[in-house]
């Protein structure tokens, strides 16, 4: 009988796993000052000991960064949807997009905290702007790449551009969709905190930045943990959406 393999998951908390017992045991052996490396064990420590900081904290930085990846989403997939459907708009559009997406964000964000304040609307701003253009990018992508003899098969039925998009496109552009979320939903939670160093009165952003003006790492590495565990969960998720709504296409196991 063939003995069951691990998943892909399994694997994950392993080396996971084995990544932290080495960098305990390299902190420990070289008796690394806690100012330059704290030992995951003091990390962890940190955690338990403030709960309620990280818990509000880690609330208000998600909430910014989902309420940022809906809108970076909803307009990647509208816009691409509106160039697929009126194609002579493209190259205006996309050089727009590529003018946006090359001007730096950490440029951007002060200004956005001058203009409108310290409160959540510029993060969430910013975090739409990080996670707009890869949606748009490959959602637009997977919207043009109608094999050929379906788009001679629904014309031969006399389908109008409308259903065509509805039918053909739409279920085509689905795989290049999640394929962007993988690379969104991360950068949102980046996007986020990004903006709370230019200015927030709370978030992990600024948990982080009060850490590292007072040098004290094991508060700061204890948000990067968290952000960390946000991040590849945020990628497990998706993984398992995509499963489930593209139900159509094989996948290897997780």
């Amino acid at each position: 009988m063939k003995k069951p393999q691990p998943g892909g998951g399994q694997i994950a908390v392993l080396i996971v796993l084995f990544f932290l017992l080495v960098w305990e045991a390299a902190v420990s052996l070289s008796q690394i000052p806690v100012y330059l490396l704290p030992a995951p064990s003091r990390i962890l420590q940190t955690l338990f000991e403030h709960p309620q900081l990280y818990a509000q904290a880690s609330l208000l930085t998600l909430g910014e960064a989902f309420a940022g990846l809906l809108i970076g989403l909803l307009a990647g997939v509208l816009i691409a949807s509106l160039l697929t459907l009126m194609p002579g708009l493209e190259e205006g559009v996309m050089t727009l997009a590529i003018l946006l997406k090359s001007t730096p964000l950490v440029a951007i964000a002060p200004l956005l905290t001058i203009w409108l304040g310290f409160g959540i609307l510029p993060k969430i701003i910013i975090t739409a702007l990080l996670t707009f253009f890869p949606v748009l990018v490959n959602v637009l992508s997977g919207l043009q790449k109608a094999e050929n003899h379906h788009l001679e098969l629904f014309h031969s039925w006399h389908a109008s551009r409308g259903e065509v998009f509805r039918y053909l496109r739409a279920p085509n552009a689905l795989p290049y969709l999640f394929a962007a979320l993988k690379i969104s939903a991360p950068l949102a939670l980046i996007g986020a905190v990004v903006a709370e160093w230019t200015g927030a009165s709370g978030g992990l952003g600024r948990v982080m930045w009060l850490a590292y003006t007072n040098l004290n790492l094991p508060f700061l590495f204890a948000a990067i943990f968290i952000l960390a565990a946000a991040g590849m969960s945020l990628y497990r998720l998706t993984v398992w959406l995509e499963r489930r709504i593209i139900f159509w296409q094989s996948h290897p196991e997780p």
